[in-house]
Formats: structure tokens, C-alpha cells, sequence
């Protein structure tokens, strides 16, 4: 890997994949809904969105699908609550193409009225569809509880509401104030070529702009409560869908590695401690995981579940004895050898691809000074310690400082809390 600056201070990264003719040009911006005011929440999306509707050479949405298609180009966008990434992958004959096509996607988009008030329409649609989807919206709602009073439990999409209201100049403007040199990041993996520094500081390298600020309030930390806040969507479903959420860690913790390989034994494989008990030997559950979310200033670690419905209060209580126990005793040698080589085996899987190697240096490099390598990453899980979780768990699963989200027939918070086995 190499990591240059574009003359105007871009980090930009070139990471060569062997045996590969495949290219990945990924542009990166640190924005998204937590850098939104109320009346522009779900901008960020709608700025994503907007990309893909017509740019001075490619002025229709049909123009820039069919450049692409004709490449033979994957080709996609995604925004998250911190974040916005830009992607095409392609044959790597076409990597400059790429390159151009992204530059002037990002900041020589028309963005048209019709084409604007027809995306709103698409958002509203998309955001209904996240809204009936459990398995999607439980995650919703529990960040919802945890960072209640922050941006951070704003909904990434916006709402309904505000996608009909926010004014094409106020999207605009949003977009200039975030899409400036400093804030973003490159990453080009896979086959790269000799000429690909020169073609991002011939497009890339000349976008000016002053720093914006950060433009959101920092998480003040995680409230105790007597009673655990309950955020619920009732819905006629099959099964209830559950949603446990302790206080997590930022990016930049020195724990990270050993965050890593508590959520993943605890709840991210199917060998893990939850699966195992409450889907293996309850029969509870199909889905029941565990992760961790890290922001740059806080994190959650989140326990997801489609339960049996009238057997809810088992689950829980499986699930407790699992937190109690990790806290208490700590995981095993064997757990913590088992888990470190899964963390490993996946890691290695994913950066054989282009396009998950170009995200692993783009993604954190907007939140870090130094970026660590994947073989540098493995390292640093390969040196966690079981007496690093188990402190770590002791701080994590505080439940004075628990939230949760719940999605199902019952109405009443109470009726849920009472399923708790304490």
C-alpha cells in the first residue's frame, strides 16, 4: 500500500491486489446525518443520491448508467451516520475513466429541480421500506434510545417530512460546506496503474475549499437510568424482534482490537456464545448477533434478535447468563484462540477484494491519522488477552446505562421490560 497527498492535501491510497485485472476507485467524504441540522436531516442520503442524476458531460441519470454499463462497471453509493463512499469498480483498462467519472459526480452534478423532487419521492419509498423491514429498523430504533438527544439517534435517511422541505439551495449548500479537500479520502485497489496519482491530482487534486467545521455536537456520554428506556415500533409480526444496546467505544480507542474480539465471540459467529445458547440449544431464535458500532466519538455494542414471541423471557434470560458469566469469569483460552483465528480468516477473505481493501483505507483514514494495515490489524487482535475482554466487558455491559429497541404486538414498555431477569 501507498498513501500520497494530492497537491491540494487529499490522502489519497494505492493498494495493489495480486492477480487481480480489476480496479476500485472509492471517493470518500466525512459527512453524513449526524452533521445535519433538524430540517436537513437525511441530506447527506439525498446529496448521495443526487450524484447519479446528471453531470455537465453525463447530464441524464440514463447518460451516467449507460457510460458505466457499457465498461461493464459495478458501481454504487452508500451513506452511513458519519460518512458517504462513492465506488465504481471495473476493468482496470477503464481505472481513469473511473476516476473522471467520479470527480464529476462529485462536484459537477447538475442536480436538476425534476430529477430532485422525483428522488424525494424514491427516498420517502426507501425510507418506508426500512420502516417494514424489522431486521433493518430494530437497529434504527435502538441507536435511537442509546444517543437520544444527538445527532448520532437521528435516522440517516430523514423522514418523510423533511425530504418533502429541504430546499434544493440548502442541499447544495450542505454539499459545498462538506465536500472540501480536507474531509475526504481516495482509495484505489486492485490492479492499480502507474499513472493513477497523476489522474487524481488532475481531477481531484484541483477541487478548492475552505475547512468546514464539524458541524455536530459531540456525544455527551451515556445517562444511567433505573429503568431501561424502551424504544417500540408495534407491528403485527411473526416474530419479536429485539434490540439490547451498551455504551460502545470511538474509532481511536486503544481498545479496539479487544472490542473486536469481545462482540465477536459474544454474538458474531455462529459458533459464538449467543448463537449457541439462545439459538442452538433454546431454539429461539433464527437471528440473534452482536456488534459493535464505532463512531468517532462513542460507540454501541448492540445484541439484535428475532425471537419466538412467547418465549421471550427464556431468551433473555440466556442472554444474561452469557453477559454475566463473560463479566464474571471472562472468556476461555479456547474461545479467545477460536475467535482470533475467525477475526483473521475473515479479514483476509475480505481484502482479496478490491473493493473492501479500497474501503478498509478510505473508511479510516477519515478518523485516523494512521492508518494500520490489515496484516498490522490481525496483529493487533492476535495480542488482545482474555483479562483485556473480561475488563473491557466489565465496563461495557453496564446495565444502569442499557437501552433497548423492540419491534412486535405488545404496546405497553413495561410489558417489555418485564421479560428483564432482574
Amino acid at each position: 500500500m501507498q498513501q500520497i497527498k494530492l497537491k491540494n492535501g487529499i490522502r489519497a491510497f494505492l493498494a495493489p491486489v495480486e492477480g487481480t485485472a480489476a480496479t476500485t476507485v472509492l471517493v470518500m467524504t466525512k459527512v453524513g446525518s449526524r452533521y445535519e441540522t433538524e430540517e436537513l436531516n437525511g441530506a447527506s442520503h439525498f446529496v448521495e443520491h443526487m450524484m447519479f442524476k446528471g453531470t455537465n458531460k453525463l447530464p441524464t441519470p440514463s447518460d451516467i448508467s449507460r457510460a458505466l454499463d457499457a465498461i461493464g462497471a459495478d458501481f454504487n453509493a452508500y451513506t452511513s451516520k458519519e460518512y458517504t463512499g462513492y465506488y465504481i469498480k471495473a476493468d482496470s483498462v477503464h481505472q481513469k475513466f473511473a476516476i473522471e467519472t467520479l470527480y464529476d459526480m462529485t462536484f459537477d452534478s447538475l442536480y436538476p429541480v425534476a430529477e430532485m423532487d422525483r428522488e424525494r419521492n424514491v427516498i420517502i419509498e426507501e425510507i418506508n421500506m426500512y420502516e417494514d423491514t424489522p431486521v433493518r429498523h430494530i437497529d434504527d430504533l435502538l441507536e435511537g434510545a442509546m444517543f437520544d438527544g444527538n445527532s448520532l439517534s437521528w435516522e440517516i435517511a430523514g423522514s418523510a417530512e423533511t425530504m418533502k422541505t429541504m430546499t434544493r439551495d440548502a442541499v447544495i449548500k450542505f454539499r459545498d460546506d462538506h465536500y472540501t479537500p480536507s474531509r475526504m479520502t481516495i482509495a484505489v485497489a486492485g490492479k492499480v496503474d502507474g499513472d493513477v496519482e497523476e489522474w487524481l491530482n488532475d481531477t481531484f487534486g484541483n477541487v478548492k475549499g475552505d475547512d468546514a467545521s464539524d458541524g455536530y455536537s459531540k456525544f455527551e456520554g451515556f445517562k444511567e437510568h433505573d429503568i431501561p428506556p424502551v424504544n417500540m415500533q408495534k407491528k403485527v409480526t411473526e416474530q419479536v424482534h429485539l434490540g439490547l444496546g451498551f455504551p460502545g467505544i470511538s474509532y481511536d480507542d486503544e481498545r479496539a482490537a479487544a472490542m473486536s474480539v469481545l462482540a465477536t465471540l459474544f454474538g458474531g459467529s455462529m459458533s459464538s456464545r449467543l448463537f449457541m445458547s439462545v439459538r442452538e440449544k433454546g431454539g429461539l431464535a433464527y437471528r440473534i448477533v452482536s456488534r459493535h458500532s464505532a463512531y468517532e466519538d462513542t460507540g454501541i455494542l448492540a445484541i439484535l434478535a428475532g425471537l419466538d414471541k412467547s418465549r421471550l423471557s427464556e431468551a433473555m434470560d440466556r442472554i444474561f447468563i452469557e453477559i454475566d458469566d463473560l463479566v464474571k469469569n471472562g472468556p476461555t483460552d479456547e474461545e479467545m484462540q477460536r475467535t482470533k483465528q475467525f477475526i483473521r480468516g475473515h479479514i483476509l477473505l475480505a481484502i482479496e477484494d478490491s473493493a473492501s481493501r479500497a474501503e478498509w483505507y478510505a473508511q479510516k483514514a477519515l478518523f485516523l491519522d494512521e492508518v494500520k494495515t490489515p496484516e498490522e490489524r490481525i496483529a493487533a487482535i492476535e495480542a488482545v488477552t482474555s483479562e483485556q475482554v473480561k475488563s473491557l466487558a466489565n465496563e461495557i455491559f453496564d446495565k444502569k446505562k442499557m437501552t433497548m429497541s423492540y419491534i412486535g404486538p405488545e404496546e405497553d414498555p413495561d410489558n417489555v421490560r418485564a421479560t428483564l431477569p432482574w
